[in-house]
Protein backbone atom coordinates (compact mmCIF):
# COMPACT_ATOMS: atom_id res chain seq x y z
CA UNK A 1 0.00 0.00 0.00
CA UNK A 2 2.56 2.13 0.94
CA UNK A 3 4.92 1.84 -2.31
CA UNK A 4 1.44 2.33 -3.96
CA UNK A 5 1.15 6.07 -2.47
CA UNK A 6 4.74 6.66 -2.95
CA UNK A 7 4.40 5.67 -6.74
CA UNK A 8 0.77 7.77 -7.23
CA UNK A 9 3.08 11.09 -5.04
CA UNK A 10 5.80 10.27 -7.80
CA UNK A 11 3.62 10.20 -10.71
CA UNK A 12 1.57 13.60 -9.44
CA UNK A 13 4.71 15.19 -9.39
CA UNK A 14 6.28 14.16 -12.59
CA UNK A 15 2.49 15.20 -14.26
CA UNK A 16 3.20 18.59 -12.37
CA UNK A 17 6.55 19.44 -13.54
CA UNK A 18 5.63 18.50 -17.07
CA UNK A 19 2.51 20.61 -16.89
CA UNK A 20 4.40 23.23 -15.20
CA UNK A 21 7.70 23.18 -17.09
CA UNK A 22 7.79 26.17 -19.23
CA UNK A 23 6.63 28.16 -16.31
CA UNK A 24 9.20 26.43 -13.80
CA UNK A 25 12.17 26.84 -16.28
CA UNK A 26 10.91 30.69 -16.35
CA UNK A 27 10.81 30.73 -12.25
CA UNK A 28 14.48 29.31 -12.42
CA UNK A 29 15.71 31.92 -14.57
CA UNK A 30 14.04 34.88 -12.74
CA UNK A 31 15.41 33.37 -9.56
CA UNK A 32 18.91 33.60 -10.96
CA UNK A 33 18.45 37.15 -12.19
CA UNK A 34 17.50 38.20 -8.66
CA UNK A 35 19.60 36.22 -6.93
CA UNK A 36 22.80 37.55 -9.36
CA UNK A 37 21.75 40.93 -8.14
CA UNK A 38 20.95 40.38 -4.78
CA UNK A 39 24.44 38.97 -4.29
CA UNK A 40 26.03 41.42 -5.72
CA UNK A 41 24.81 44.50 -3.75
CA UNK A 42 26.39 45.77 -1.21
CA UNK A 43 25.19 47.21 1.94
CA UNK A 44 24.48 50.88 2.40
CA UNK A 45 26.44 51.78 5.36
CA UNK A 46 29.30 50.40 3.50
CA UNK A 47 28.89 52.01 0.73
CA UNK A 48 28.69 55.01 2.70
CA UNK A 49 32.05 54.56 4.28
CA UNK A 50 33.68 53.80 0.92
CA UNK A 51 36.08 57.09 0.00
CA UNK A 52 35.54 56.07 -3.65
CA UNK A 53 31.79 56.34 -3.83
CA UNK A 54 31.06 59.54 -5.23
CA UNK A 55 28.85 61.91 -2.84
CA UNK A 56 26.29 62.87 -5.12
CA UNK A 57 25.78 58.76 -4.95
CA UNK A 58 25.79 58.82 -0.84
CA UNK A 59 23.59 61.94 -0.69
CA UNK A 60 20.76 59.64 -2.27
CA UNK A 61 21.53 56.86 -0.56
CA UNK A 62 21.23 58.43 2.54
CA UNK A 63 18.25 60.66 1.23
CA UNK A 64 16.43 57.01 0.53
CA UNK A 65 17.10 55.85 4.16
CA UNK A 66 14.70 59.53 5.34
CA UNK A 67 11.98 58.61 1.90
CA UNK A 68 12.14 55.21 3.89
CA UNK A 69 11.22 56.48 7.43
CA UNK A 70 9.07 59.16 6.44
CA UNK A 71 6.63 56.26 4.68
CA UNK A 72 6.79 54.30 8.52
CA UNK A 73 5.75 57.47 10.13
CA UNK A 74 3.39 59.28 7.94
CA UNK A 75 2.13 56.58 5.40
CA UNK A 76 1.93 53.78 7.99
CA UNK A 77 4.04 51.44 6.43
CA UNK A 78 5.47 48.58 8.23
CA UNK A 79 9.59 49.18 8.26
CA UNK A 80 11.31 46.69 6.22
CA UNK A 81 14.99 46.00 5.15
CA UNK A 82 13.93 46.82 1.53
CA UNK A 83 16.40 49.75 0.02
CA UNK A 84 19.32 48.81 2.67
CA UNK A 85 21.67 47.87 0.05
CA UNK A 86 22.92 49.20 -3.16
CA UNK A 87 23.44 47.37 -6.50
CA UNK A 88 25.69 49.53 -9.24
CA UNK A 89 24.34 48.26 -12.26
CA UNK A 90 26.81 50.75 -14.57
CA UNK A 91 24.57 52.59 -16.56
CA UNK A 92 23.10 49.51 -18.16
CA UNK A 93 19.65 48.18 -17.42
CA UNK A 94 18.93 45.18 -15.12
CA UNK A 95 14.80 44.02 -15.85
CA UNK A 96 12.84 44.32 -19.01
CA UNK A 97 9.41 44.05 -18.84
CA UNK A 98 7.44 42.35 -21.71
CA UNK A 99 3.83 43.15 -22.70
CA UNK A 100 0.86 42.47 -25.07
CA UNK A 101 -2.28 43.40 -26.05
CA UNK A 102 -4.79 42.24 -28.87
CA UNK A 103 -4.52 44.27 -32.07
CA UNK A 104 -7.85 45.63 -32.09
CA UNK A 105 -8.87 45.61 -28.84
CA UNK A 106 -7.78 47.70 -25.38
CA UNK A 107 -7.63 44.10 -23.84
CA UNK A 108 -3.96 43.07 -22.35
CA UNK A 109 -1.79 39.64 -22.60
CA UNK A 110 -2.37 38.08 -19.27
CA UNK A 111 -0.10 35.72 -17.72
CA UNK A 112 -0.87 33.45 -14.64
CA UNK A 113 1.76 32.93 -11.64
CA UNK A 114 1.52 30.94 -8.48
CA UNK A 115 0.24 34.03 -5.58
CA UNK A 116 0.34 36.70 -7.95
CA UNK A 117 -2.26 35.35 -9.89
CA UNK A 118 -2.82 37.11 -13.92
CA UNK A 119 -0.76 39.17 -14.27
CA UNK A 120 -0.57 41.26 -17.77
CA UNK A 121 3.33 41.25 -17.56
CA UNK A 122 6.04 39.24 -17.92
CA UNK A 123 9.66 40.43 -16.64
CA UNK A 124 13.15 39.23 -17.87
CA UNK A 125 16.85 39.64 -16.57
CA UNK A 126 18.09 39.43 -19.97
CA UNK A 127 17.08 40.93 -23.09
CA UNK A 128 17.18 37.85 -25.54
CA UNK A 129 14.78 36.16 -22.90
CA UNK A 130 12.29 39.25 -23.50
CA UNK A 131 12.63 39.37 -27.08
CA UNK A 132 12.13 35.69 -27.38
CA UNK A 133 8.83 36.31 -25.18
CA UNK A 134 7.99 39.22 -27.64
CA UNK A 135 8.51 37.16 -31.29
CA UNK A 136 6.17 34.39 -29.61
CA UNK A 137 3.53 37.25 -29.01
CA UNK A 138 4.25 38.85 -32.26
CA UNK A 139 3.58 35.37 -33.94
CA UNK A 140 -0.27 35.44 -32.34
CA UNK A 141 -1.07 38.20 -33.95
CA UNK A 142 -0.73 40.48 -30.23
CA UNK A 143 0.51 44.61 -29.90
CA UNK A 144 4.18 44.64 -28.13
CA UNK A 145 5.89 46.38 -25.90
CA UNK A 146 9.42 45.54 -24.34
CA UNK A 147 10.33 48.16 -21.96
CA UNK A 148 12.89 48.59 -19.26
CA UNK A 149 12.04 48.29 -15.71
CA UNK A 150 13.51 51.17 -13.33
CA UNK A 151 12.72 49.52 -10.58
CA UNK A 152 10.66 46.48 -9.14
CA UNK A 153 9.02 45.19 -6.07
CA UNK A 154 9.29 41.47 -4.86
CA UNK A 155 6.91 41.60 -2.57
CA UNK A 156 8.62 41.06 0.47
CA UNK A 157 10.39 37.72 -0.80
CA UNK A 158 13.89 39.23 -1.30
CA UNK A 159 15.78 42.68 -0.37
CA UNK A 160 14.73 45.00 -2.87
CA UNK A 161 17.99 46.53 -4.12
CA UNK A 162 18.51 50.48 -4.32
CA UNK A 163 19.28 50.16 -8.27
CA UNK A 164 22.61 53.06 -9.00
CA UNK A 165 20.26 53.94 -12.20
CA UNK A 166 17.22 55.34 -9.88
CA UNK A 167 19.74 57.91 -8.52
CA UNK A 168 19.95 59.57 -12.00
CA UNK A 169 16.48 60.96 -11.04
CA UNK A 170 15.81 64.21 -9.06
CA UNK A 171 14.94 63.89 -5.68
CA UNK A 172 11.15 64.53 -6.52
CA UNK A 173 10.78 61.80 -8.60
CA UNK A 174 13.57 58.96 -6.65
CA UNK A 175 10.36 59.54 -3.45
CA UNK A 176 8.21 58.50 -5.82
CA UNK A 177 9.49 55.38 -7.58
CA UNK A 178 10.45 54.20 -3.54
CA UNK A 179 7.23 54.73 -2.22
CA UNK A 180 5.45 53.57 -5.11
CA UNK A 181 7.01 50.02 -4.67
CA UNK A 182 7.25 49.84 -0.84
CA UNK A 183 3.53 50.09 -1.76
CA UNK A 184 3.88 47.33 -3.17
CA UNK A 185 5.77 46.06 -0.51
CA UNK A 186 3.04 47.11 2.05
CA UNK A 187 -0.28 46.01 0.13
CA UNK A 188 -0.76 43.62 -3.39
CA UNK A 189 -4.24 42.06 -4.22
CA UNK A 190 -3.92 39.00 -5.99
CA UNK A 191 -5.91 39.08 -9.63
CA UNK A 192 -5.90 42.99 -8.90
CA UNK A 193 -2.81 44.39 -10.80
CA UNK A 194 -4.37 47.61 -12.28
CA UNK A 195 -5.89 48.75 -8.67
CA UNK A 196 -2.17 47.85 -7.49
CA UNK A 197 -0.33 49.98 -9.90
CA UNK A 198 -2.75 52.81 -9.94
CA UNK A 199 -3.16 52.90 -5.99
CA UNK A 200 0.71 52.37 -6.38
CA UNK A 201 1.12 55.32 -8.30
CA UNK A 202 -1.31 57.50 -6.30
CA UNK A 203 0.44 56.95 -3.14
CA UNK A 204 3.77 57.32 -5.22
CA UNK A 205 2.88 61.25 -5.82
CA UNK A 206 1.18 61.82 -2.80
CA UNK A 207 3.85 60.46 -0.57
CA UNK A 208 6.79 62.15 -2.71
CA UNK A 209 4.59 65.87 -2.42
CA UNK A 210 4.55 65.36 1.46
CA UNK A 211 8.21 64.01 1.84
CA UNK A 212 9.57 67.05 -0.21
CA UNK A 213 7.29 69.62 1.52
CA UNK A 214 8.52 68.01 5.06
CA UNK A 215 11.98 67.92 3.69
CA UNK A 216 12.75 70.91 2.67
CA UNK A 217 9.76 73.27 2.52
CA UNK A 218 6.50 74.07 0.83
CA UNK A 219 8.38 76.75 -1.13
CA UNK A 220 11.22 74.69 -2.08
CA UNK A 221 12.97 74.54 -5.13
CA UNK A 222 12.91 70.48 -5.22
CA UNK A 223 8.77 70.55 -4.34
CA UNK A 224 8.59 73.42 -7.29
CA UNK A 225 10.79 71.19 -10.09
CA UNK A 226 8.55 68.09 -8.89
CA UNK A 227 5.40 69.66 -9.68
CA UNK A 228 6.19 71.29 -12.45
CA UNK A 229 7.21 67.69 -13.91
CA UNK A 230 4.46 66.19 -12.42
CA UNK A 231 1.86 68.40 -14.09
CA UNK A 232 3.72 67.40 -17.76
CA UNK A 233 3.37 63.66 -16.79
CA UNK A 234 -0.21 64.35 -15.78
CA UNK A 235 -0.77 66.37 -18.96
CA UNK A 236 0.65 64.09 -21.15
CA UNK A 237 -1.15 61.08 -19.70
CA UNK A 238 -4.35 62.60 -20.06
CA UNK A 239 -3.90 62.89 -23.94
CA UNK A 240 -2.74 59.37 -24.50
CA UNK A 241 -5.94 58.48 -21.94
CA UNK A 242 -7.99 60.43 -24.11
CA UNK A 243 -6.09 58.63 -27.40
CA UNK A 244 -7.35 55.11 -25.22
CA UNK A 245 -10.73 56.08 -25.31
CA UNK A 246 -10.71 57.17 -29.12
CA UNK A 247 -9.24 53.94 -30.10
CA UNK A 248 -11.67 52.17 -27.89
CA UNK A 249 -14.50 53.71 -30.04
CA UNK A 250 -12.78 53.50 -33.42
CA UNK A 251 -12.20 49.35 -32.42
CA UNK A 252 -16.02 49.24 -31.06
CA UNK A 253 -17.44 50.26 -34.22
CA UNK A 254 -15.76 48.31 -36.72
CA UNK A 255 -17.69 46.26 -38.11
CA UNK A 256 -16.76 42.23 -38.58
CA UNK A 257 -16.89 42.01 -42.41
CA UNK A 258 -14.17 45.16 -42.77
CA UNK A 259 -11.26 43.71 -44.42
CA UNK A 260 -7.94 43.35 -41.93
CA UNK A 261 -6.11 45.66 -43.87
CA UNK A 262 -8.89 48.70 -43.85
CA UNK A 263 -8.99 48.06 -40.10
CA UNK A 264 -4.69 48.57 -40.21
CA UNK A 265 -4.99 51.20 -42.18
CA UNK A 266 -7.82 53.13 -39.98
CA UNK A 267 -5.78 52.28 -36.59
CA UNK A 268 -2.87 53.60 -37.70
CA UNK A 269 -4.37 56.36 -38.73
CA UNK A 270 -6.00 57.60 -35.42
CA UNK A 271 -2.74 56.41 -33.51
CA UNK A 272 -0.71 58.65 -35.84
CA UNK A 273 -2.67 61.76 -34.96
CA UNK A 274 -2.73 61.03 -31.74
CA UNK A 275 0.91 61.24 -31.70
CA UNK A 276 1.10 64.04 -34.17
CA UNK A 277 -1.09 66.05 -31.56
CA UNK A 278 0.99 65.64 -29.29
CA UNK A 279 3.24 68.55 -29.94
CA UNK A 280 -0.14 71.19 -29.14
CA UNK A 281 0.63 69.90 -25.31
CA UNK A 282 1.92 73.30 -23.13
CA UNK A 283 4.63 71.20 -21.37
CA UNK A 284 7.57 72.03 -19.11
CA UNK A 285 9.85 69.22 -21.04
CA UNK A 286 8.33 69.54 -23.94
CA UNK A 287 10.99 67.94 -26.26
CA UNK A 288 11.45 65.20 -23.65
CA UNK A 289 8.32 64.01 -24.32
CA UNK A 290 8.14 64.43 -28.13
CA UNK A 291 11.51 62.37 -28.02
CA UNK A 292 9.85 59.68 -25.83
CA UNK A 293 6.95 59.00 -28.21
CA UNK A 294 9.17 58.98 -31.31
CA UNK A 295 11.34 56.29 -29.72
CA UNK A 296 8.70 54.05 -28.96
CA UNK A 297 6.40 52.00 -31.46
CA UNK A 298 3.00 53.26 -30.03
CA UNK A 299 0.38 50.46 -30.38
CA UNK A 300 -2.21 48.85 -27.98
CA UNK A 301 0.14 47.06 -26.06
CA UNK A 302 1.80 51.36 -25.54
CA UNK A 303 -2.12 52.20 -24.41
CA UNK A 304 -2.75 49.47 -21.90
CA UNK A 305 0.33 50.73 -19.95
CA UNK A 306 -0.92 53.93 -19.19
CA UNK A 307 -4.52 52.38 -18.08
CA UNK A 308 -2.51 50.29 -16.33
CA UNK A 309 0.02 52.33 -14.35
CA UNK A 310 -1.66 56.00 -14.64
CA UNK A 311 -5.69 55.98 -14.37
CA UNK A 312 -7.83 57.88 -13.74
CA UNK A 313 -6.50 59.32 -9.98
CA UNK A 314 -9.86 61.34 -9.80
CA UNK A 315 -11.44 58.45 -7.63
CA UNK A 316 -8.62 58.17 -4.87
CA UNK A 317 -8.29 62.12 -4.51
CA UNK A 318 -12.22 62.58 -3.88
CA UNK A 319 -12.00 59.55 -1.13
CA UNK A 320 -9.49 60.89 0.52
CA UNK A 321 -10.01 64.34 0.80
CA UNK A 322 -14.05 63.25 1.53
CA UNK A 323 -13.82 60.40 3.60
CA UNK A 324 -10.47 60.39 5.54
CA UNK A 325 -9.54 64.45 5.72
CA UNK A 326 -6.82 64.10 3.23
CA UNK A 327 -4.96 62.13 6.27
CA UNK A 328 -2.86 59.68 3.83
CA UNK A 329 -1.84 57.32 6.41
CA UNK A 330 -5.11 56.75 7.76
CA UNK A 331 -6.12 56.28 3.94
CA UNK A 332 -3.34 53.64 3.60
CA UNK A 333 -4.90 51.97 6.94
CA UNK A 334 -8.16 51.63 5.44
CA UNK A 335 -7.08 49.38 2.35
CA UNK A 336 -4.71 47.59 4.76
CA UNK A 337 -7.91 46.84 7.10
CA UNK A 338 -9.92 46.19 3.55
CA UNK A 339 -7.61 43.50 1.92
CA UNK A 340 -6.27 41.93 5.30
Amino acid sequence: MKQFIWRLLLAAVVLSAAWYHKLIVYGIGQASGQWAIISAAREVPDVLQDPEVPDSIKQKLSLIGEIKQFTVENLGFESSDNYTTYYDQLGKPSLWVVTGAKPFELQAKEWSFPFLGKVPYKGFFELQKARREEAKLLQEDWDTNVRVAGGWSTLGWFRDPVLSNMLADPVGELANTIIHELTHGNLFIRDSVEFNENLASFFGDQGARRFLVQRYGAHSPQLAEYIKRQGDRLKFTDHILRGADLLDSLYSNMSETLPLDDRIIFKRRLINEIKMSSDTLELYEKQRYLLYLGEREVNNAFFMSYLRYRGDFTFFENELNDKFDNDLKRYFEHFKAENP
